[in-house]
């Protein structure tokens, strides 16, 4: 089933491809930090302060890991043809939620229902 055109294809492969890069540069910049940061501060309190600071960047980085994971899903799916096709009822995924949300596996219909379930059963 091919829902997107190749103009769609292209500006979604790039799309992802320079936020994938963008992700890795970034996420290789926070090692090196941390290792050239890894010092003690003689002061408790600072030493906390680094500390926080230290697990908010690690933090931020495995949400990061995350989306580096979906991008590379929506990636393989370009390549295969199922990009734009939710994983849950197997209808196309609208143009404008994709441009929003390009990593998205679902339609805005299955998604909601999905959010709604989780609010009820606390998931």
């Amino acid at each position: 089933m091919e829902i997107l055109l190749p103009e769609d294809k292209v500006y979604f492969k790039e799309l992802l491809t320079r936020q994938l890069d963008e992700l890795l540069n970034t996420a290789e910049k926070t090692v090196g930090s941390l290792v050239l940061c890894d010092t003690q501060a003689a002061d408790p309190l600072d030493q906390a302060s680094l500390d926080n600071d230290r697990n908010y960047t690690l933090r931020i980085r495995d949400r990061e890991s995350h989306l580096i994971k979906k991008i590379k899903t929506a990636l393989a799916k370009l390549e295969d043809g199922s990009f734009g096709i939710c994983d849950r009822c197997g209808e196309e995924i609208t143009i404008a939620r994709l441009k929003a949300r390009p990593v998205t596996s679902y339609c805005i219909r299955c998604k909601t229902q999905m959010e709604a379930f989780e609010k009820v059963s606390g998931f």
